[in-house]
């Protein structure tokens, strides 16, 4: 949900209390049985903090909250996006022989992927249709990452309260590890830290690498 203050003045006066509602025109009380979910990447709490969202509107709707962790911060759950995406484009494409290599699959889990699933289903069927091997590994995939629109300017950093500094630090050394091919002594280098330090933060955020790559 992205409302400013304006358009969230119009929502509080919709049925999100006591279920009723009058007709534009109309003296006549109506009630309404209705379950409202809603959806939002920004941080309400804060934004009602700092008076951009109506704090009375966010106490209607926040009923129960469940948090949805971004993709980078869940890479167990790539292989079986993955699995999933490729035995759908089987059918599709009428390639029954269709897999991604193990190599490949590592790969794909250290990636950020700021577009979450939309970005990687993009990815993976991309690659699919420029490729005519059975077997995806790690280059037919970073081809189509690096073909994959990007933004120009400076860098855009995350707003206060939308984002923990571990998350920042999970990113920064997944996009590392991705860009060096998970050679961890150059993704060590480029975050300006040793080796053992580096090692130590891939085991406690649980970020999938290769000893032998490196």
């Amino acid at each position: 949900m992205r409302a400013s203050r304006r358009i969230s003045n119009r929502r509080s006066r919709l049925p999100l209390q006591d279920r009723t509602y009058e007709v534009l025109g109309s003296s006549r009380t109506k009630s309404v049985d209705v379950r409202v979910v809603c959806a939002t990447n920004k941080n309400l709490t804060a934004m009602a903090n700092n008076g951009t969202f109506r704090e009375d509107l966010l106490y209607r709707i926040n009923l129960i909250t469940v948090t949805l962790p971004a993709l980078r911060e869940r890479p167990k759950d790539i292989p079986l996006l993955v699995e999933f995406f490729i035995n759908n484009l089987k059918q599709i494409y009428n390639r029954p022989g269709l897999s991604v290599s193990k190599s490949a699959m590592k790969w794909l889990q250290q990636l950020p992927l700021p577009g979450n699933i939309r970005q990687l289903k993009n990815l993976v069927e991309r690659s699919i249709l420029v490729s005519n091997k059975n077997v995806l590994e790690i280059d037919d995939f970073k081809t189509q990452l690096e073909l994959s629109p990007q933004k120009n300017g400076n860098t855009k950093w995350p707003g206060v309260g939308t984002v923990t500094l571990e998350e920042m630090e999970i990113e920064m050394i997944k996009r590392a590890m991705a860009f060096h091919k998970n050679r961890v002594s150059k993704a060590a280098t480029a975050l300006g830290l040793t080796r053992s330090a580096l090692y130590r933060r891939l085991d406690k955020f649980e970020i999938p690498y290769d000893e032998a790559e490196d």
